[in-house]
């Protein structure tokens, strides 16, 4: 069911000309890490991803030449407390089911024990994990965007259970099996979404919706908020489920940064005018525009290419 996406700006009472462009998309997230090769091997060999570059204490892995995961070496950082704010996951999107069933393949024979949980949420097709430094990761594939359901301006997504092994049987081809053996992935993979948890949902509203220009797409009371650009189901979405109330990050292990990607520098220039408007302390190197969110996330914006 088709729905007027400028609708979802006014029902949040958002002026069209603050949001965020159509096109806006997610870029690369960055994860401190305690072990650096570690976590190689796990998103590499496990989810699939390329290893494109590795200098020192930074390694980036992703497909092709689009980064998806950037690790950053901090051994000196603790873990936070499973109460604090910070990453709830970071949604990996592939272009197909075979894809999808390739990474999953791969991921589950390697590091069963990370496997957390699936759904089908209407919208897409998603399976859980969590890294060996905690951290939470999606694989996913969206389901076509004519098959969505939208109701006064939100998108209708559920938690149905999805077999597992039920879609590998049914989607993993025998190219997707050949490459899963041996760690390699199949097809395009990016940042599909990121979802943080965070203290309260009004504040994260007031931040992501009304200054940052997201829509809000989907809301669950005050303990969930799904929010996206051109009416996508959605690029970010934050929770209280485990960290009702938690304050301010203090520097940790976990989260390092959440990029956001507009399609032209205007649109970041625009974006800088708002917010310096609603008095966000912005970082401007000419290129990105960073800041923090209330509970000190760094998130930081650039213009595509």
């Amino acid at each position: 069911m088709a729905t007027d996406l400028t609708a979802h700006g006014r029902a949040d009472s958002t002026p069209a000309h603050d949001l965020l462009a159509a096109d806006t998309g997610m870029g690369a997230v960055t994860l401190r890490v305690a072990d650096l090769d570690g976590m190689i091997r796990y998103y590499r060999d496990g989810v699939t991803l390329e290893l494109l570059s590795h200098d020192g204490p930074v390694a980036v892995l992703g497909r092709g030449a689009t980064p998806v995961v950037v690790l950053v070496h901090a051994p000196e950082l603790r873990h936070a407390s499973p109460r604090d704010a910070g990453l709830y996951h970071t949604a990996i999107l592939f272009d197909s089911r075979a894809a999808l069933a390739t990474a999953l393949r791969s991921v589950a024979s390697r590091y069963p024990g990370t496997f957390t949980g699936s759904a089908d949420h209407l919208v897409s097709e998603a399976f859980y994990f969590t890294d060996p430094e905690g951290n939470g990761v999606e694989l996913y594939f969206d389901r076509d965007r004519t098959t969505w359901s939208w109701v006064h301006g939100r998108v209708e997504m559920a938690a149905i259970f999805l077999d597992p092994n039920g879609y590998l049987r049914e989607h993993l081809t025998e190219e997707g099996a050949n490459a899963a053996a041996g760690g390699v992935g199949l097809g395009e993979a990016v940042v599909g979404h990121v979802h943080l948890s965070v203290g309260d949902i009004g504040s994260a509203r007031e931040f992501y919706v009304r200054r940052l220009g997201f829509e809000t797409t989907a809301e669950f009371g005050p303990q969930a908020l799904f929010v996206s650009a051109g009416g996508y189901h959605h690029h970010m979405a934050m929770n209280t489920w485990g960290s009702a109330g938690a304050g301010r990050r203090r520097l940790a292990l976990g989260l390092g940064k959440v990029e956001i990607v507009v399609p032209t520098a205007d649109d970041l220039g625009e974006l800088g005018e708002r917010m310096r408007r609603y008095d966000v302390a912005t970082r401007d190197d000419g290129r990105s525009l960073a800041f923090d969110d209330p509970w000190a996330n760094l998130v930081e914006v650039r213009a595509a290419g």
